[in-house]
């Protein structure tokens, strides 16, 4: 493999690229917005199976000087009485605990990763079409512009232009919910540091944690039609909240006091999904993250999923004896885990499934669960990890 084309410098192409790199793979990325603060003002969390993920790429360091860790969830219901407090994934290990971070700051840490370790990031280089050819495959740029390679890994997002072009059928579409986002630090916020807490509303589930430095990073899952482009684009902080604080005062009013405290821009977006079995390649391109299988943020896994493509992808093409082989590897592990979270995510939101854990606090689990420190130890072959499961 001779070179790689990544198409999107956000979390799944600059994990991607930085997998490629200590793969040994030489690899380019190439980013459609002029610098790394894309979609800022939205946090996510990072879960223990996307921070171990960073572990195999040697960029822990690089994530955990941002944003702060979560090690436990609080579970209350709509008039605040606790219904569960449990632990948080690996919360022991200070390198996997889970971590609440800016989407922007991840991108700007991942980023600054890719470019210590001398890996290329074209900024304003915005895809319009691909050219799969017999011996390689060309990317054409709106400036006019072309790169070209033997792999294309479409990683540009929800709205992918690389999915267009090798599946145009694929649409995303809507899970029934609009998620609102916001930051405060005048609400009082009561519980244990480190903790996030989800408020189980009649209508509208909440959540909320607060940072070491006071600030309260909440969100809201609204159901409804979804939003046009303009009222995305255009809703002001004073509207979104004048919208939220009713629903949550009769509902949640704990919530409600926190939202009502914002003063600062409140983000919205829709919840949408890639629907399972959408193809995900053909010749060579490839498409990974949420160009894949975007899923609605309800399972709050969408980073994490990014992350594990990105080890995954460079250990199939490092291991793999050819590049369909490598692909078909990649398919093969990625998808069954990918989609069953694409599934229950879209089920919380359509609100046809309540998330639940045993009693002991564990989550449910996913596919690939029991094998997934294998799959993405760095050291392990790959291709034999899978062979052995296929026995």
């Amino acid at each position: 493999m001779a070179r790689i084309l990544v198409i999107g410098g956000g979390i799944a192409g600059t994990a991607t690229a930085v997998a490629l790199r200590k793969a040994g793979i030489e690899v380019a990325v190439y980013e459609a917005h002029p610098d790394s603060a894309e979609d800022i003002g939205a946090f996510l969390t990072l879960a223990s199976n996307g921070m171990r993920a960073l572990a195999q790429l040697d960029a822990s360091a690089a994530v955990t000087a941002v944003g702060f860790p979560l090690v436990s969830m609080r579970v209350v219901d709509h008039a605040g009485a606790e219904l569960a407090h449990v632990p948080l994934g690996e919360a022991d290990d200070p390198q996997l605990q889970y971590r609440c971070l800016r989407r922007g700051e991840l991108n700007a840490a991942l980023q600054a990763e890719a470019a210590r370790r001398g890996i290329g990031i074209v900024h304003g280089a915005r895809l319009s079409s691909v050219e799969d050819g017999p011996d390689g495959v060309t990317a054409h740029f709106a400036d006019g512009s072309t790169a070209a390679g033997d792999l294309l890994v479409g990683a540009d997002g929800l709205s992918s232009t690389v999915r267009r072009a090798i599946s145009p059928a694929t649409q995303p579409r809507y899970t029934g919910q609009r998620v609102f986002y916001g930051y405060t630090r005048a609400a009082s916020v009561s519980g244990p540091d480190a903790c996030i807490t989800m408020v189980r509303g009649r209508t509208v589930p909440f959540g909320c944690a607060v940072s070491p430095g006071g600030e309260a990073h909440w969100f809201a899952r609204v159901p409804g039609v979804p939003l046009s482009a303009a009222e995305l684009a255009q809703g002001s902080a004073a509207g979104r909240r004048d919208l939220l604080v009713p629903l949550l005062r009769e509902d949640a009013p704990v919530a409600a006091d926190v939202v009502a405290s914002t003063t600062d821009d409140i983000l919205v977006t829709n919840a949408t999904e890639i629907p399972p079995g959408s193809p995900w390649r053909a010749s060579r391109t490839l498409l990974i993250g949420d160009a894949a299988h975007a899923a609605s943020p309800a399972t709050g896994q969408g980073a994490s999923m990014a992350l594990e493509d990105a080890v995954v992808l460079a250990k199939s093409l490092r291991d793999a004896p050819d590049t369909e082989t490598a692909l078909s590897c990649y398919e093969s592990l990625r998808r069954p885990r990918t989609e069953h979270n694409t599934t229950v995510s879209g089920n919380i939101s359509r609100g046809t499934h309540t998330p639940s854990r045993p009693a002991g606090g564990a989550p449910p689990s996913r596919p690939g669960d029991d094998d997934l420190s294998r799959i993405l130890e760095w050291d392990s072959d790959i291709v034999a990890t899978r062979q052995a499961q296929e026995r």
